[in-house]
């Protein structure tokens, strides 16, 4: 398929939370839609096929950020299961791991066509001696099963590494080939607010040892 119409992709990254389970839904909803009056046959087309896609990859576990408890599950998805995947290498007790948990988290719904991973490095210790992960957290993206980023600790995430937001992850990783496009239309600072991600509380402004801790040498 060839690159996506802007018009196509301005509907599908506008109308998120319809979810791609009814395409009668989203297009009666778009009746409204300035835009939409404009589509041309071609454009109406490409939606349609851009529709069955999204309904393909729900059905194929991605939209969501799974965890996965074995490091050979995760070595065939990165390989053989889907073409883009970003790996999340975490221990849940590291406060910013929580922090970079919630913005992938959030990311995973938006970039349906990457798969949102992570896994506790004490159930990969293959991958971590083979990939030298050393410093949490660590996210490492993959395109056709060969890394194409690795971002260690906060390392070049917008201005401060203890603010920055999830559009700062997303552009990052859009750079890297790993997500298709830009699809988060505001800032989610995840970083600056409490927040709980699976029943485990974190929240910004935790003592410099704690902050040291997390993003050391974790073995």
């Amino acid at each position: 398929m060839g690159p996506i119409d802007p018009a196509v992709a301005s509907v599908l990254d506008t109308h998120p939370s319809k979810d791609y389970s009814d395409e009668d839904e989203l297009l009666d909803s778009l009746d409204d839609d300035p835009a939409f009056e404009s589509f041309r046959e071609q454009r109406l087309q490409q939606l349609h096929q851009e529709f069955n896609n999204a309904k393909y990859l729900r059905n194929q576990e991605h939209g969501s950020y799974t965890e996965i408890k074995e490091e050979k599950a995760l070595m065939d998805i990165v390989n053989t299961g889907a073409e883009l995947c970003v790996v999340h290498f975490f221990k849940p007790d590291f406060h910013r791991c929580g922090i970079m948990n919630g913005h992938l988290e959030r990311l995973a719904p938006l970039h349906l066509e990457t798969r949102f991973l992570h896994i506790n490095v004490e159930n990969a210790p293959f991958l971590v001696t083979k990939l030298k992960v050393q410093v949490l957290p660590c996210v490492i993206a993959f395109k056709k099963g060969v890394s194409v980023d690795r971002i260690v600790g906060f390392e070049g995430l917008g201005y401060s590494e203890d603010t920055f937001s999830t559009k700062d992850l997303e552009s990052r990783l859009v750079q890297s080939g790993s997500l298709v496009r830009a699809k988060l239309k505001e800032d989610h600072q995840v970083g600056s607010m409490q927040r709980n991600w699976k029943g485990s509380d974190y929240r910004r402004g935790g003592s410099k040892a704690d902050e040291d801790e997390d993003e050391d040498d974790w073995d």
